[in-house]
């Protein structure tokens, strides 16, 4: 498999540094092919600006109509260009951040806004006008996997915790960016109490990942219902004889 693994963290040397380092080297060793975007070292802009798109500044900025304009025409800033085309050859992208305020860095969130323009992550329709999203679209096909680590512990994230659940924390990213743009999003690699764990908890921690990464080709991923499956009604609202006595979040995966 083709691999992209996307990496915010300022600090090499740190623990999420060690883990990915380790992580690649298993990718490696097991055939596959590896590429990767480590912003902070690549200096990413985050800021999505008129310039990116070659945009006339006479005319009125309106983002998703100059990039998916700018996409058409092939004027996209080469930076945003390079990242698509390593979205494109990968067969799995995995996006490995700490969690900072209960979501990813701002660097990766900026790497999202700039490379997932219009007509590349979003507002791809089919011949006859629908939409292609959330388990279709430009990167149908490939599957994405989230790897986090958290200075709290793992029972703050349980379903009971109070940050909430693990999975209500990563849902805009796993089901809103992810899933959205077509990809089959596998469950998250946690990494828990991260500034405050033993030699014994880091080679747990990296085991876990290890296995995980090895089974990247063959893991059941999350089973989000898609939005044309036949699950939503015209109004992409869940039909009302399923998950009837259920609201939120939790719905959208399938039993």
């Amino acid at each position: 498999m083709n691999i992209l693994w996307v990496y915010a963290h300022p600090e090499a040397r740190s623990l999420n540094g060690s883990l990915r380092d380790a992580a690649l080297k298993q990718l490696r060793v097991d055939g596959h092919t590896v590429e990767q975007s480590d912003l902070y070292a690549m200096q990413w802009n985050p800021v999505v600006t008129a310039e990116d798109y070659a945009h006339d500044p006479t005319e009125r900025f309106q983002v998703a109509t100059a990039s998916s304009t700018a996409l058409a025409a092939g004027t996209l800033a080469p930076e945003i260009v390079a990242e698509q085309q390593k979205l494109l050859r990968a067969d799995a992208v995995v996006l490995q951040f700490p969690l900072w305020w209960f979501s990813m860095p701002a660097i990766m969130k900026g790497w999202v806004d700039r490379v997932f323009v219009e007509g590349f992550g979003y507002g791809i329709r089919t011949s006859d006008g629908s939409t292609r999203r959330y388990g279709d679209g430009m990167l149908a096909g490939k599957r994405a996997m989230i790897v986090v680590s958290m200075g709290g512990s793992e029972h703050t994230v349980s379903p009971r915790g109070i940050n909430g659940s693990l999975d209500e924390m990563l849902y805009p990213i796993q089901h809103g960016i992810l899933f959205y743009t077509g990809m089959s999003v596998l469950p998250p690699v946690l990494v828990a109490s991260a500034d405050r764990m033993a030699e014994s908890d880091y080679a747990a921690a990296e085991s876990e990942l290890l296995q995980r990464v090895k089974n990247l080709p063959t893991e059941e991923p999350i089973p989000y219902r898609t939005q044309n499956g036949g699950d939503y009604d015209r109004r992409f609202v869940l039909r009302a004889d399923l998950e009837a006595e259920d609201t939120g979040i939790r719905v959208h995966t399938a039993p």
